[in-house]
């Protein structure tokens, strides 16, 4: 990471990927802007995950993306420390967290103001933090969808860069609603590193 630099950076951009779970956000990542690939724009460079069993770390090992399993446990602080360490030993410009289900200090947040995004299952700012498709559901509405956001000090406060919407059909549960957010997911996040790369949005 270049400190101080602003988007867009003259140069092929190097993006991490924060992920938990199995790494679907991150497949839409790694086929936008392959390791290796013609992209000029930017390429995934780095994959971490709190879980050792992720299937995010496999999807880099196989797409050749170097992968690192970082515990979290109960000591967000040496988390924090090893996380930032691997960034700047891969000169990451932009941290993208994709179904990380990790909240990250003010002060890691800080550090990374602007170069740190999150994808949410919802339209922010409506139904913030866990569960959120049973959130909207609950509240009967007629429409949902997801948003990639800058990530702040809050949970799910940043400034939305893109949102993409679904409709809530009678009869869905939970699965059903996520599923269809989800395939809106993997077109919305690449949307939404594009234009913070080409410095069309700012936090």
């Amino acid at each position: 990471m270049a400190d101080g630099a602003a988007f867009p950076l003259g140069r092929m951009a190097r993006l991490a990927v924060f992920a938990s779970g199995r790494g679907s956000n991150l497949a839409s990542l790694l086929r936008a802007f392959p390791p290796g690939g013609d992209e000029p724009l930017a390429a995934v460079r780095l994959v971490l995950s709190d879980r050792a069993n992720a299937a995010a770390l496999e999807r880099a090992r196989e797409a050749g993306v170097p992968a690192v399993h970082v515990p979290f446990g109960r000591d967000r602080v040496a988390f924090e420390a090893r996380a930032e360490a691997l960034l700047r030993e891969h000169a990451i410009d932009l941290v993208c967290l994709a179904g990380f289900m990790r909240v990250l200090s003010a002060s890691f947040v800080d550090t990374w103001l602007g170069r740190i995004l999150n994808i949410h299952p919802s339209l922010l700012p409506a139904f913030r933090g866990l569960h959120a498709q049973r959130q909207a559901l609950v509240a009967d509405v007629r429409e949902s969808g997801c948003t990639v956001h800058f990530v702040d000090a809050g949970v799910d406060t940043g400034r939305p860069i893109v949102q993409r919407r679904v409709p809530v059909l009678e009869g869905d549960d939970e699965d059903a609603l996520a599923a269809r957010i989800l395939e809106q997911e993997h077109l919305a996040y690449p949307e939404a590193v594009r234009l913070v790369l080409r410095g069309e949005v700012a936090p």
